[in-house]
């Protein structure tokens, strides 16, 4: 809460904690506070097991399909149709960790305001330029960038030489990248198993984590 309170991309519109929580502010917020009980809290929270403060904060609007120069001179995540908010919320915090500092959503990705994203991401929503695009529009506007795609069938991460900017396509859990993104797809890689392994495949964050941290540290 002390990150969303210090940041200015998101507005607060209005806090609603409980009183030991206020009494342990350093300073006084700069949004509308109102003391609630604990059981009121839990009344207007999503969550299970509320927490102790809930925060009503705007939206900003959607950007536009022209994305931001920036956007081509490192690394950036593309989610093509990945459905399950835990996931893009923990994909948006592999994003924060390993420095890929857009991450965009194809169609079919789950809303990133969902309070499973949210929850997910640890506070990486804050940090993390992410809007909805499609693939081609990001590959027409920046030809220069390498576009690399998880497949079981692709190259050994470990083995690969990794530009220093490029997008990285993560599909969907089952189906995999969609027909019509693999179409802009350059090179396909894959995370080796262990001899013997019984496991068919990786959740998608996990396999995200594991490529991520190969390409930002491939020698």
């Amino acid at each position: 809460m002390e990150e969303l309170l210090g940041q200015s991309r998101y507005v607060v519109d209005h806090l609603y904690a409980l009183e030991s929580w206020a009494a342990e502010l350093p300073t006084p917020p700069t949004a509308p506070l109102t003391l609630v009980t604990p059981k009121e809290l839990g009344r207007i929270s999503q969550l299970k097991t509320a927490n102790q403060v809930l925060a009503v904060v705007d939206m900003p609007r959607p950007g536009s399909e022209v994305l931001p120069p920036e956007m081509g001179k490192g690394w950036s995540l593309y989610l093509d149709g990945v459905q399950s908010p835990g996931n893009l919320g923990a994909l948006l915090r592999i994003a924060d960790w390993f420095g890929f500092h857009h991450v965009i959503g194809g169609p079919g990705t789950a809303d990133l305001y969902n309070s499973k994203s949210v929850q997910a991401s640890m506070g990486s929503f804050l940090r993390v330029m992410y809007r909805q695009g499609e693939l081609q529009h990001i590959t027409e506007q920046f030809p220069e960038l390498s576009v690399f795609g998880a497949d079981l069938e692709g190259e050994n991460i470990y083995d690969i030489q990794a530009p220093e900017q490029g997008l990285l396509v993560i599909g969907a859990e089952g189906p995999g990248v969609s027909q019509a993104a693999r179409t802009q797809v350059q090179r396909w890689l894959t995370i080796p198993p262990a001899p013997g392994r019984q496991a068919e495949s990786l959740n998608a964050a996990v396999a995200a984590g594991i490529l991520c941290g190969g390409l930002r540290f491939a020698k």
